[in-house]
C-alpha cells in the first residue's frame, strides 16, 4: 500500500506552525507595547520639563519674566545625542526659545497638554505644550511653553526592544517546535506500541488485540479484532473444506478405477480394452491432479501459519520411504537409506516437509525404471541436506530450476501420469522453512538429484 501523507509530520507541521504564529504575535505585541511604553515615557519627562519651565514664570513691573530653571532641560538628557527644542510665548509674542518652533495648533487648557509629533528643521521631534495664566487675575497673560526632543533615543530603545523581542521569540520558536516534535510522536506513541505488538505476532497468531488504547483508536482496534476473527473463522473452514475435499475426491475416484480395472480384465475385444485403458489413465491423471492441487492449497494453507515443532527428521525419512516401499517393490526398485545413527533435529511443520519428501520421493519411483536403485541420503551438522538420488529419466534436457514452477513437466515423461506439481510443493516446503531446494542430474549415470537443504 502507497502511503498517503504521514500523520506525525502533519501534527508536528501544525503544531510548529501554531509556535510561529505565536512567536511573531509575541514579537509584534512586545515591541507594541515597548514602544508605546517608551513613548509615554518621553511624553511624561517632556511634560515635566514643560511645567518646570511653566512654573518659573513670573510678572514683573506689568511684564513677564523668566529664569529658565537648568532642571527643566538637564532632566531630558543627552543619551542618542537627542537634540531639544524649546519655546515660550505669551499673548501670542514669543519670549525665549526657538522662534521657529512651531505653536501648538489649539491652545492647550490650563493644567492640561497637547502632543505633537512634528518634523522640524528635517528631523522628527515628539512635543508637549502647556499653558499658564502668568499676572494679575484681570490682566493676566496666557503664556504658552513647548518642549520638543528629537527622536533618536526613543528609536534606539525601540530597536533594542525590537531584538530583544526577535530574540526571545526565536528561542521560543526552537523550544516550542521541539516540544512539538516531542508531542506528536507521544500522541502517536499508542500507535507505533501496537503496531510492534501486532508485527511480533506470528502469521497464525490472530488472538484480539488486548493492549490499552486511547478513546480515538477503541473503533480500530474493535474494529480489527472482528476482521481477525472472522479471518480466524474463515481459515478454519478453508482448512476443513481441504481436509474434506482431499478425501471426497480421492475416495471415489479410487473408486472409479477399481471398477474400471475389473472390467478390464473381463472385456474381449482389443478396442474396448484400449478404451477402458484410456480411461484408466485419465482417471489416474484426475486422481493425481486433484490430490496434488489439494496438496499444494494445504501447503499453501500452512505456510501461512508454519508449525515450529521440534522434529526428527531422520524419523520422517523413514516413515516416508516406509509408505512408498510397497509403490517402488511393484516395480522391483530398491531404496537404500543412508541416514546418520544420531536424530537430526529440526524445527519446522512436520505435515508440510512429510509432504515434501513423499512427493521427491514418489517422483524418484515413478520416473526410475524398473529393477533399479533410488538412494536417500541424510545428512546432520550445520547444514542439513536430504538428497534423492534415482536413476531414472532426468529431465530431458530442460532447465532443472523451471521444474519447480507450477504445471510443468520435463518434456521426456509426457507418457508418465502426473501432474507438475510434486517439485513445487517441494520448492515452497523448503523456502517457508528458510531452507532451498536444490535440482540437478545424477552425475554417476542417468536419472536426476533432488535435495532439500536447510
Amino acid at each position: 500500500m502507497k502511503p498517503h501523507g504521514s500523520i506525525r509530520r502533519r501534527l508536528f507541521f501544525q503544531l510548529a506552525g501554531v509556535a510561529a504564529i505565536l512567536s511573531l504575535v509575541f514579537i509584534l505585541v512586545v515591541r507594541g507595547v515597548a514602544e508605546r511604553a517608551a513613548e509615554g515615557t518621553q511624553d511624561d519627562i517632556l511634560t515635566a520639563s514643560a511645567t518646570a519651565i511653566a512654573d518659573s514664570l513670573r510678572s514683573e513691573g506689568g511684564g513677564v519674566t523668566l529664569d529658565l530653571p537648568y532642571s527643566a532641560l538637564s532632566m531630558l538628557g543627552t543619551i542618542n545625542q537627542d537634540r531639544v527644542f524649546y519655546h515660550v510665548s505669551v499673548a501670542g509674542q514669543t519670549l525665549t526659545g526657538y522662534s521657529d518652533l512651531p505653536l501648538p495648533t489649539a491652545v492647550p487648557l490650563v493644567g492640561a497638554r497637547q502632543l505633537e509629533t512634528l518634523t522640524y528643521r528635517g528631523e522628527e521631534v515628539r512635543a508637549v505644550s502647556v499653558s499658564r495664566r502668568v499676572g494679575p487675575a484681570i490682566n493676566a497673560a496666557t503664556a504658552v511653553i513647548t518642549v520638543a526632543q528629537t527622536r533618536l533615543g526613543l528609536e534606539a530603545i525601540s530597536r533594542q526592544i525590537t531584538l530583544t523581542a526577535t530574540g526571545v521569540g526565536l528561542a521560543f520558536l526552537l523550544l516550542a517546535t521541539a516540544l512539538s516534535l516531542w508531542a506528536a510522536n507521544s500522541a502517536l506513541a499508542p500507535i507505533s506500541r501496537m503496531t510492534g505488538s501486532m508485527t511480533r505476532r506470528g502469521p497464525g497468531d490472530l488472538r484480539p488485540v488486548r493492549a490499552q488504547t486511547p478513546e480515538e483508536l477503541v473503533p480500530l482496534v474493535e474494529a480489527l479484532n472482528s476482521f481477525m476473527g472472522r479471518l480466524r473463522a474463515s481459515l478454519s473452514r478453508t482448512e476443513d473444506f481441504i481436509t474434506e475435499a482431499a478425501h471426497r475426491v480421492r475416495t471415489p475416484l479410487a473408486t472409479v478405477r477399481a471398477k474400471a480395472e475389473i472390467t478390464h480384465r473381463k472385456l474381449n475385444k482389443p478396442e474396448h480394452k484400449q478404451a477402458i485403458r484410456e480411461m484408466i489413465r485419465a482417471i489416474d491423471e484426475s486422481s493425481r491432479s486433484a490430490g496434488q492441487m489439494l496438496d499444494h492449497a494445504m501447503v499453501t494453507f500452512r505456510a501461512d501459519s508454519l508449525a515450529r515443532d521440534v522434529l526428527d527428521l531422520r524419523a520422517l525419512v523413514n516413515e516416508t520411504c516406509d509408505r512408498l516401499d510397497p509403490t517402488a517393490e511393484l516395480k522391483d526398485i530398491a531404496v537404500d537409506r543412508h541416514l546418520p545413527d544420531q536424530p537430526v533435529t529440526i524445527q519446522g511443520d512436520g505435515i508440510l516437509l512429510q509432504a515434501a519428501m513423499q512427493n521427491i520421493l514418489d517422483n524418484a519411483i515413478k520416473y526410475s525404471p524398473a529393477e533399479s536403485d533410488i538412494t536417500v541420503r541424510l545428512t546432520g551438522g550445520d547444514t542439513i541436506r536430504l538428497s534423492i538420488t534415482d536413476q531414472g529419466r532426468g529431465f530431458g534436457g530442460a532447465d532443472p530450476a523451471s521444474v519447480t514452477k507450477r504445471y510443468t513437466r520435463g518434456s521426456n515423461v509426457g507418457d508418465v501420469v502426473g501432474s507438475g506439481l510434486g517439485l513445487t510443493i517441494a520448492d515452497e516446503v523448503a523456502r517457508v522453512h528458510g531452507g532451498r531446494l536444490e535440482i540437478s542430474e545424477n552425475t554417476d549415470g542417468g536419472g536426476a538429484c533432488v535435495s532439500l537443504v536447510f
